[in-house]
């Protein structure tokens, strides 16, 4: 009898594994599923996980602006001499000629081409008044960063520049980080880089020397912001233990925010002049020109969405879940049984999906099935089901909501709600038990429910639901 019972069940969990396969590819970490369709009790229902859209090159999305408006050359046309080389000036940029033209937008275009394509400012006409310019991207959308940023100079690159980001579409702005050649006389700032950083001062702003070389290096063309490094302290070198990632990012709403942004701005103080000196007889060898920007993101939909739509010059989020709103930042109307909460990434591997659910729920009626001598009776939707429990002693109300203890939170209590610090879980103050692995006679409880689950299904012949 065991062994019979040992076969049926190896067959069951090996379905199981296999539904759980097609789902969740090799690839778990995108979260790309919001949700699948699995047997439960009451038949065929929906099984809901925390989703987000794939990253894209976010550049085909923003629009950019100049300021001063007027900073681009050619009108006048100009004429510009090589920073490296002094007599030889044969650069010319003339607005009104498209071959001579660098407006804005080439900064955006597909690289590749030969001559290669950029944008150019002004020289440095002005001298000794700084040469400024900001460029601002927007994206009217919020977005999460998920590669570095990258900036490519046509000409050398700045000896003095800072990277902003904004979180409230260019009401404010905060630095990124500084780059100059010189840290401490542009900035005050001692010099550093993203390796001196550690999981406790990742959320530091530093200034780097690495990106602002002179001329002699005219062959080192981009500035980078290395969003995969700060990763990489939590996710290992290789970003082979997202998981981590995933339960900082989950945890932590600071290092949350600090790789999301709706702007970012580029300010750029200082163009390269390879010397200490500027040679004031020969100004049109110093501006700033860039080839390309490269901006690697997601849009930011609060793991409700796994797609993301561009319609009439804007980014929305399609919102799953019974949410709404541009970021899915709100239950949809009639479903607000309780207040929203964005999705979570654990448990890992499809996290939590804190699903909008009905105003008023009430109880389901399940139909009548005398033949298995099952009688009418009132099964709950959230948290009084076999399968749908709450979780580390949580205690379902009215069939409606678990009460967690004060160390966990969630849909089910599923979340552990350790305080908001780097380092998570797993400090020695967080409060939070070890989690306990459930029984093996749970395990066996599970599976003889859902066996018998799918014996009723087939022996009652209910119709597939629509």
């Amino acid at each position: 009898m065991r062994f019979h019972l040992a076969l049926t069940l190896q067959a069951l969990w090996t379905g199981v594994c296999q539904a759980a396969m097609q789902h969740y590819p090799a690839a778990w970490g995108h979260y790309d599923v919001c949700k699948s369709q699995i047997y439960s009790d009451e038949g065929l229902t929906w099984d809901y996980m925390a989703c987000q859209p794939e990253a894209a090159d976010m550049t085909q999305y923003l629009k950019v602006t100049l300021d001063p408006p007027n900073i681009t050359c050619g009108d006048p046309p100009e004429t510009y001499c090589a920073l490296e080389n002094p007599y030889m000036c044969n650069n010319e940029c003339d607005a009104s000629t498209e071959e001579l033209a660098h407006p804005p937008e080439l900064m955006f275009d597909i690289e590749g081409r030969n001559p290669t394509t950029f944008w150019q400012s002004t020289s440095w006409k002005k001298y000794p008044k700084a040469l400024l310019v900001n460029i601002t991207l927007s994206w009217n959308k919020t977005i999460e960063l998920t590669d570095d940023i990258v900036l490519t100079f046509e000409s050398g690159r700045p000896e003095q520049m800072v990277l902003e980001k904004s979180l409230d579409y260019g009401r404010t702005w905060q630095p990124y980080q500084f780059y100059a050649t010189d840290c401490l006389d542009a900035f005050t700032m001692e010099p550093k880089t993203v390796q001196d950083l550690t999981q406790h001062t990742l959320l530091d702003i530093i200034c780097t020397e690495d990106y602002s070389r002179g001329y002699v290096w005219k062959y080192d063309k981009t500035v980078r912001f290395e969003i995969k490094d700060r990763f990489a302290l939590f996710a290992g070198p290789r970003l082979h233990n997202m998981a981590s990632l995933y339960g900082q990012l989950d945890t932590t709403k600071n290092l949350r925010d600090f790789f999301t942004i709706t702007d970012l701005r580029v300010r750029l103080l200082r163009p390269a002049t390879g010397a200490t000196m500027v040679d004031e007889n020969n100004l049109s060898r110093y501006f700033y020109a860039i080839s390309d920007i490269k901006v690697q993101g997601r849009c930011k939909c609060n793991l409700h969405a796994n797609s993301c739509v561009y319609d009439k010059e804007k980014l929305s989020c399609e919102c799953e879940h019974n949410t709404t709103g541009p970021d899915c930042g709100r239950c949809k109307r009639n479903y607000q049984g309780r207040a929203w909460s964005a999705g979570s990434y654990l448990p890992i591997p499809k996290g939590t999906a804190n699903i909008c659910i009905p105003n008023n729920i009430g109880p389901v009626i399940r139909p009548n099935v005398s033949s298995l001598g099952v009688a009418n009776r009132k099964e709950a939707r959230v948290c009084d089901n076999e399968l749908l429990r709450c979780q580390n002693g949580g205690v379902c109300v009215n069939n409606v909501r678990c009460t967690c203890p004060s160390t966990y939170t969630g849909l089910l209590c599923e979340k552990a709600r350790c305080e908001s610090e780097l380092g998570g879980c797993g400090g020695p103050n967080s409060g939070q038990a070890p989690l306990t692995p459930p029984s093996t006679s749970t395990l066996l409880l599970l599976l003889l429910l859902l066996l018998g689950s799918a014996l009723l299904r087939q022996a009652s012949c209910w119709p597939a639901p629509l």
